[in-house]
């Protein structure tokens, strides 16, 4: 295979990358994060989920965020849902996308949403029916694809299995979570061959964490078998708040120099992005993480 003509980024950050900070943003905060990497020429921006409040605080009120960004048409919002109820309060807000996560132990399961694998996978494929027939999107997410904080080492027949369900059920693609950030360009690619096998590479996305500095190796890596979309948060914030060993996501800056460098357009302005991450930066209290956007503003200070 070869690399494909023009790479999509999903966005995380507002999501992903909020999940695991301290700091709870009100949704105005989140609404002009949004509108910011917007602005950069993102068009695929995950907007919150529709969890419990309680579980994850840092991402309540998503309804009042979509209601901020009713007339952003131009834009792909998808929001996580855990159940049916989750998607009675995303339809309700008007969400156009959805994404439901599964994962590939069974003890992150239990840790994460408190249900096997195939119990969660029997509740999606309700939840799954119900958006498509309400004209909703439906993106599948599995979680612990290359390893498992609980468990280590994760079976690729496992992710296979779970991966080929969510696209029985009418997920358009499949994102493989590496949750924990262990994957190295080998054993990543050799899963999503294993992947791509089955469910076919043009519904594949990639959702690396970058705790040992190898998400953008990996990603790199997987752009030659074909793979053309990778999630990313801006200034790689992001981790799991039930992984305990997981680090941020693979920042969107440097996944946006690298593609800019192999001539892979993207359409987005990393100037812009490098802005929207400042801001998200000052209003979590937090540094960036991302090599590109820091190297880039001393280079221009």
């Amino acid at each position: 295979m070869s690399r494909g003509a023009c790479i999509r980024i999903v966005e995380v950050g507002p999501r992903d990358g909020l999940q695991n900070e301290v700091a709870v943003l009100p949704p105005a905060t989140r609404i002009a994060l949004i509108k910011a990497l917007a602005a950069a020429g993102l068009t695929s921006i995950e907007a919150g989920s529709f969890v419990s409040p309680k579980l994850v605080p840092q991402l309540a009120d998503t309804a009042q965020v979509l209601a901020g960004l009713v007339d952003c048409t131009n834009l792909r919002l998808p929001v996580l849902v855990p159940n049916a109820q989750g998607l009675a309060a995303a339809i309700a807000a008007g969400a156009r996308e959805i994404a439901i996560f599964a994962s590939a132990s069974e003890t992150f399961s239990q840790h994460n949403i408190r249900r096997s694998i195939d119990e969660s996978l029997t509740e999606y494929r309700h939840v799954a029916a119900d958006a498509l027939a309400a004209g909703i999107k439906v993106r599948g997410y599995v979680s612990c694809v290359l390893g498992c904080p609980y468990e280590g080492k994760i079976a690729p027949s496992t992710v296979v299995r779970v991966a080929t369900d969510l696209i029985a059920m009418g997920c358009a693609e499949v994102s493989l979570g590496d949750t924990i950030g262990i994957g190295t360009p080998d054993i990543a690619c050799a899963l999503v061959r294993d992947v791509a096998a089955e469910i076919g590479v043009g519904r594949v996305a990639l959702h690396f964490h970058d705790t040992y500095g190898q998400a953008l190796a990996n990603v790199l890596a997987c752009l030659d078998l074909g793979v053309s979309t990778i999630d990313a948060a801006v200034a790689g914030l992001g981790g799991c708040p039930f992984a305990p060993a997981s680090g941020g996501n693979l920042a969107t800056e440097d996944l946006v120099y690298m593609l800019d460098g192999l001539g892979l357009p993207t359409g987005i302005a990393l100037d812009r992005l490098i802005s929207a991450g400042e801001m998200a930066c000052q209003v979590l209290g937090a540094s960036s993480h991302s090599r590109a956007a820091r190297a880039l503003r001393r280079h221009h200070v």
